[in-house]
């Protein structure tokens, strides 16, 4: 959209596989990095993005799927959202995350 990549509604699964069930942080490691890799497409890397949303099932877990995210952005420092959601289709994913990156034109 113009000068942004937006990447949304991504989960630990790669094709029918969902990784790191049980484990907030391993789901939301595979998940940032799977939005990564899409936005990577665009020729764009993690030091692009400026914005990411978090969607947790469980408030207990908003500091392992922290420590994911502050491995990956730190540097960058994106705006941060998260929100606590009833559930997600599938009840095994206990994370879902977007990201918009800049693009220079």
């Amino acid at each position: 959209a113009g000068d942004r990549v937006l990447v949304a509604g991504t989960t630990s699964f790669k094709g029918s596989v969902l990784y790191g069930e049980g484990d907030p942080y391993e789901q939301a490691k595979v998940a940032f990095t799977s939005a990564v890799e899409a936005i990577g497409s665009f020729g764009l890397g993690v030091e692009s993005v400026i914005r990411t949303r978090i969607y947790l099932t469980h408030s207990r877990d908003v500091d392992e799927v922290g420590r994911a995210h502050r491995e990956l952005f730190d540097a960058v420092r994106p705006v941060s959202t998260l929100l606590v959601v009833e559930g997600f289709v599938d009840p095994r994913i206990l994370v879902e995350v977007e990201l918009e990156a800049y693009r220079a034109l």
